[in-house]
């Protein structure tokens, strides 16, 4: 029995390494450290920043939001980045929660394969989620937030160059190409997607940032590497071995219907177990087939990419204990609300 649960937890471990570390964390991970090196604090603590109007701010973060195609681990060192540069913590929240639980592609697939009633609540329920997450972190450390952005340095340079600004685009596209570009094709050819990607950054920026700069965003780059990614692949091992104990009939048991039993389940199911951007509407589809109703669907639909148990250990590492403490509880009491209110008005 423990043997097959060691294996289980190997055998998700290897698929990650696989097919996560390379099209999707290394960019994440050198995005991070770009936008610490590349982008002004001015500029992120005048748009993102705990003095800026929160209403103002949240709708910039969620908005941003909904272009970057990541899941819940790929996302931190982004969200992570942000709020290094000077993010309130509500804005970095924000970020951490829209990119994996409700971007374009996700949406988009979901559509394909769900219909357009559940893309209209996912969405829909994405946003007041996330609106809600902001103030209950921004509230939650108000004290905390005003005190930590007094200390932060301003350099009083520009905003950002011209060049930062190509090279994080360009850091952007190579995050997300593989995942638009090769939507439904075999990995091998994201992984080409990927390398022209490679090519297109490393050359643009040996020919236009200088090597000091280079070494700073690399160093930023490898703070994140070295915080967050063991994190992750202790809880993706982790996951591996819920998934082998977890009965799949259990699942099929107590899904049915639309009370808020059956939600808040859906919801610590997803809350718990890892999905990679998109491979949650084929699982949600394959358990409504079952006997899965609409409400707890979209409860996992929200919570299965937006959270899992790597990104809480990582979290925990990266913004500290108390944060994760206010956050994944937070989400895991929205995600059943509104699963049980969307399988009242969806049934």
């Amino acid at each position: 029995m423990i043997t097959d649960l060691l294996i289980a937890g190997l055998n998700a471990l290897r698929e990650y390494i696989a097919l996560h570390v390379l099209t999707c964390l290394i960019p994440a991970f050198l995005l991070a450290g770009g936008i610490v090196t590349f982008v002004s604090r001015e500029a992120i603590i005048g748009y993102l920043g705990a003095a800026a109007r929160k209403v103002s701010s949240f709708s910039i973060a969620a908005g941003g939001s909904f272009f970057v195609a990541a899941c819940s681990c790929t996302v931190i060192p982004v969200s992570s980045g942000i709020y290094r540069g000077g993010a309130g913590v509500g804005a970095a929240f924000i970020l951490l929660w829209v990119a994996p639980a409700a971007n374009i592609l996700a949406l988009v697939y979901t559509g394909q394969i769900l219909g357009g009633q559940m893309v209209i609540a996912r969405l829909v329920s994405a946003l007041l989620m996330c609106f809600v997450v902001g103030f209950v972190m921004a509230y939650a450390f108000y004290k905390e937030e005003k005190n930590r952005i007094s200390t932060i340095q301003m350099s009083g340079r520009h905003l950002m160059t011209k060049k930062g600004v190509v090279l994080l685009l360009l850091l952007v596209g190579w995050l997300l190409a593989p995942n638009y570009i090769v939507a439904h094709g075999p990995y091998w050819q994201k992984v080409v997607v990927w390398v022209v990607g490679l090519v297109v950054v490393a050359v643009y920026a040996l020919k236009t940032i200088d090597g000091d700069r280079i070494r700073a965003w690399l160093g930023e780059t490898w703070w994140f590497v070295r915080i967050i990614f063991p994190l992750l692949l202790a809880g993706v091992f982790i996951v591996g071995i819920i998934g082998a104990v977890l009965p799949q009939e259990w699942i099929e048991t107590w899904l049915g219907g639309a009370g808020l039993r059956q939600s808040f389940l859906a919801t610590m199911i997803g809350a718990v177990t890892y999905f990679a951007t998109m491979t949650e509407a084929p699982f949600v589809d394959t358990l409504m087939n079952l006997g899965m109703g609409k409400g707890p669907a979209l409860a996992l639909l929200l919570t299965g990419p937006g959270i899992s148990l790597p990104n809480w250990l990582a979290i925990a590492r990266v913004f500290g204990i108390k944060k994760a403490l206010v956050y994944v509880p937070t989400i895991i009491v929205l995600g059943t609300l509104v699963g049980w209110v969307a399988g009242l008005i969806l049934s």
